[in-house]
């Protein structure tokens, strides 16, 4: 719980110093060792940068939405998909399913609900993260998915 603690004081500070407060003296006190920005997967759209898979800072990972475009086309399985990639994601960078803060969960159908609920439950460890789950308006999730789900983790 401490742990958990600890680093969303480090959010709270990361997301402070991106407005431009504070962002001096943060970077004083980790001796700007943190402060570099990684990216991965960076998706492209005619050469240009658009978007990146995944993305560290300061001690923290953030996972772009991940989601299930293949058949079936069944909540049950979107879910396992989409959380196998998040997790592969997150052992790449140096995390794990344990370390994740929050999650945003994108339903392409409200109904899907307590489908999603039955494959997600347990796969955080005994601290789940905050969760802010949503059905998507007009349109559905991009691609098809049923589901779509982002993070944000310590490493």
């Amino acid at each position: 719980m401490n742990e958990r603690r600890s680093v969303m004081k480090k959010i709270l500070a990361s997301v402070i110093g991106f407005a431009g407060f504070g962002l001096a003296a943060s970077a004083k006190s980790n001796n700007n060792s943190n402060l570099e920005k990684e990216t991965f997967n960076v998706e492209k759209d005619q050469d240009v940068p658009l978007f990146s898979g995944a993305t560290k800072f300061n001690g923290l990972i953030f996972i772009a939405g991940k989601g299930a475009h293949v058949a079936p086309f069944e909540i049950k399985a979107h879910t396992e998909i989409v959380l196998k990639e998040l997790e592969k994601e997150l052992v790449a960078a140096g995390s794990s399913m344990e370390k994740v803060l929050k999650v945003g969960v994108f339903l392409n159908d409200i109904a899907d609900y307590k489908g999603m609920n039955e494959v997600y439950k347990g796969r955080f460890g005994k601290n789940p993260p905050v969760r802010t789950t949503v059905a998507v308006a007009k349109g559905g999730v991009p691609g098809d998915s049923l589901v779509e789900m982002d993070c944000i983790a310590y490493v």
